[in-house]
């Protein structure tokens, strides 16, 4: 019996979808605990590649039972297009079950995320699905859960409590017509009649499965510099990616997680507004895109990217509590003859070890490399870590002496097989 969390220790696109996927055929139970379908997880097996926003990654696997926790935010429309994608693919979702208490996100929420971001003098950089605004309803205690989804009285009596706070922001402050019940009433229940025989206690579902002895896997969204308290405020998404919000995001206790690993890429890559002291607005920030296919799953948004930042990732070993980390996409750093890696900053003549939590002093703060042989030759064909070229080993060593967290997995590719597990996790 093993509970391991997976976080993303960047800002989100570490690859945590294909690790997620390579644990799954390990772990019994796989849980989903934060974000909403703002987040993508792009995953290969064999040929075929999956494109996930809300549905767990471990579905791939079969017999694996896949939990959306109380902690995501769920787009119902986006959902039930994800099953039939999924189901048209070969793929069962018999084993999927909902949280009753994950909060919806309603038109609503997606119009108020558009218009809202339209006013900010500093953009944040929204994918403008309704996340945050859904995280706000829930907040002010107006939200609609999925168990209110089961009876149309019950979803009649949210919307009575909700729409007429919605309606009249939208109307006074935005001058936009807001929605009718009825329209929504209808629109929902069709929902309601693809999504009811998934809905249930996913809480008292994790107990049972820990105390039967099960193997469960945690998998959270974004990155922990996306995390609202956490991460680079304002830039950041509406929920807890880090450690932290697993326990909560799921239905169960913190003192049942064994194991936290940490994702992180061989680089450093952003979507969206905000500092990025390692950014590279070059030809070789260029290259590190079209060869890692930067773009995101969700906006198909070019991602920002720049070298490895050590200092980061030192702020997220402290704040998720990291027991292992898994590099992924080392094989993009195939075309180097030599690599960098930030492991300060210089900040008004000063060098910084540690991440800074002021926006300000980040805004100014220099990167501070060392540089490091590249190995210059392909190794996607690599079976196991002593496959590797020294140079990358040596790579791989440097991140784990400046973090001071082992590496436990090595992605040299998209597939499974291309999956190096260098200590067991699960």
């Amino acid at each position: 019996m093993t509970v391991v969390a997976l976080v993303g220790t960047q800002w989100g696109d570490e690859g945590k979808g294909k690790i997620t996927d390579v644990l799954a055929s390990k772990a019994d139970v796989v849980v989903r605990y934060q974000g909403g379908n703002n987040a993508g997880h792009t995953v290969v097996v064999g040929e075929q590649t999956y494109k996930l926003h809300l549905i767990p990654s471990g579905m791939l696997s079969a017999g694996t039972t896949c939990v959306i926790g109380n902690g995501v935010v769920i787009d119902p429309q986006v959902l039930c297009r994800e099953l039939e994608y999924l189901q048209t693919g070969g793929i069962s979702t018999s084993l999927l079950r909902i949280s009753e208490n994950a909060h919806v996100i309603m038109p609503y929420h997606r119009v108020l995320d558009e218009l809202e971001e339209a006013q900010r003098t500093v953009k944040i950089g929204t994918t403008a699905r309704g996340i945050g605004p859904a995280y706000v309803d829930k907040y002010m205690r107006i939200g609609i859960r999925m168990m209110e989804l089961k009876s149309p009285e019950r979803l009649e009596a949210a919307l009575d409590r909700a729409l007429p706070f919605k309606n009249s922001l939208l109307q006074k402050v935005y001058g936009h017509p807001g929605f009718t019940k009825g329209e929504l009433m209808e629109e929902y229940l069709q929902y309601a009649e693809t999504l009811t025989p998934f809905i249930t206690d996913t809480s008292l579902l994790l107990h049972q499965a820990r105390k039967n002895g099960l193997s469960i896997l945690m998998e959270g969204a974004q990155g922990t510099l996306l995390d609202i308290d956490h991460g680079t405020y304002p830039f950041v998404t509406s929920s807890n990616p880090t450690a932290g919000g697993a326990a909560p995001g799921a239905g169960i206790g913190p003192n049942q997680i064994d194991q936290v690993i940490g994702v992180v890429k061989a680089y450093t890559t952003r979507v969206g507004e905000g500092p990025f002291p390692t950014e590279l607005q070059d030809a070789t920030g260029d290259l590190i895109r079209e060869r890692g296919r930067e773009y995101g799953t969700t906006t198909g948004r070019p991602r920002r990217c720049g070298w490895f930042d050590a200092v980061m990732l030192r702020y997220s070993v402290r704040v998720n509590g990291l027991t292992g980390l898994a590099v992924t996409l080392l094989d993009v750093l195939d075309a180097f003859d030599e690599l960098k890696v930030c492991v300060g900053y210089e900040y008004r003549g000063e060098r910084l070890l540690h991440f800074p939590a002021d926006l300000h002093v980040l805004n100014e703060c220099k990167p501070i490399y060392e540089t490091l042989p590249g190995w210059n030759c392909d190794i996607t064909g690599a079976q196991g870590f002593e496959d590797l070229p020294p140079n990358a080993k040596a790579y791989l060593s440097f991140i784990e002496e400046q973090v001071g967290c082992p590496v436990q997995i090595v992605s040299v590719g998209p597939r499974r097989d291309q999956t190096l597990m260098l200590e067991p996790v699960m």
